[in-house]
């Protein structure tokens, strides 16, 4: 009798690269007097076969929030979504759709095969946590001691006015796993930031999202360096001169930053975290920033007094020509 088993993918490994199937047939040979017939046992549902967009056809969701899109749908958001993004780089809800609509075929896959290659990535992939201030306690991180990862990652949050609570769920991308590869790449942002000490500031972002593409390759964040255009001159000159290549030297030789588990890390030293990473801090931008402020301040209050000064001057001259 052969007795045909139906494994589920999950359960058997597979070579770096190569995109998991749905389930994997084991045919088993035994002596017996049913001999002539065949038992298949399905311990998974078989793989949907391939579904054909149409105007009026869709194929069902992978996950819960998933929205299946055409080729020809998913350029469509990237193009639209990427330039209005541009435009306006507040736009938290299309810079993520932008994110989602260019990370595949090949990004996300990559990414994902970086944590299945990681042992502590395989954790987490493997335990799915979320990041939220539910999950990680922010009272209870507010009183672990100075230079730990939770405490600063809190204290970056409360400096900044940012809640872990706002990212916006993964809902285009159709592998499930990927999704949340996404999905954790997205929750995990705000700890890079607290990480290398950059504020939400447009410089600040477009300097993170610098390090973010030499580090994990995603296209969203390569792309959004371009928007290093719209800042002023003088961030702009900041950002070509310090910021990047701060990044490019940080993002290429750190270690896969996807791969830390955070959640195991908050009362850890954070420079003991920075120098396994192999991440060393960029100048404090919100020095800089104050710095410049003081100086352009300073330099106006001379220019005033100057002026006043001329313009006693040329009163006391006009006095004299009339004596």
């Amino acid at each position: 009798m052969e007795v045909v088993f139906r494994r589920p993918a999950a359960a058997i490994s597979r070579p770096k690269g190569l995109k998991p199937a749905a389930s994997v047939l084991v045919t088993v040979s035994t002596s017996s007097p049913l001999s002539q017939s065949q038992l298949q046992l399905q311990l998974q549902p078989q793989q949907r076969r391939p579904f054909t967009f149409s105007s009026l056809t869709r194929p069902p969701p992978n996950y819960p929030g998933h929205v299946p899109l055409s080729f020809i749908e998913k350029a469509a958001l990237a193009i639209g979504s990427g330039l209005m993004s541009l435009r306006d780089p507040r736009r938290g809800d299309l810079i993520a759709a932008f994110a989602e609509a260019t990370a595949t075929p090949y990004f996300i896959y990559r990414l994902r095969d970086a944590m299945l290659s990681h042992p502590t990535g395989r954790r987490i992939l493997r335990d799915r946590p979320r990041i939220t201030s539910t999950s990680l306690n922010l009272p209870h991180l507010r009183s672990l001691p100075p230079n730990t990862v939770g405490r600063t990652y809190v204290e970056w949050l409360d400096r900044e006015h940012v809640s872990p609570d706002t990212r916006a769920p993964v809902r285009y991308i159709d592998d499930e796993e990927c999704a949340y590869v996404m999905q954790r790449y997205r929750e995990c942002h705000d700890f890079y930031h607290a990480l290398v000490g950059l504020p939400t500031v447009r410089e600040g972002e477009v300097a993170l999202k610098a390090f973010e593409f030499c580090n994990t390759l995603l296209p969203m964040t390569g792309l959004s360096v371009f928007a290093a255009g719209t800042l002023k001159p003088r961030e702009r000159k900041r950002f070509w001169e310090v910021y990047l290549p701060w990044a490019v030297r940080n993002g290429l030789r750190a270690k896969e930053i996807i791969n830390v588990y955070w959640e195991e890390e908050l009362e850890r030293d954070v420079n003991d975290l920075r120098a396994e990473l192999g991440i060393e801090m960029p100048p404090d931008m919100r020095e800089l920033r104050r710095r410049e402020r003081e100086e352009r301040r300073r330099r106006k209050a001379e220019e005033e007094e100057a002026r006043r000064m001329a313009a006693m001057e040329a009163a006391k001259a006009a006095q004299g020509q009339r004596q």
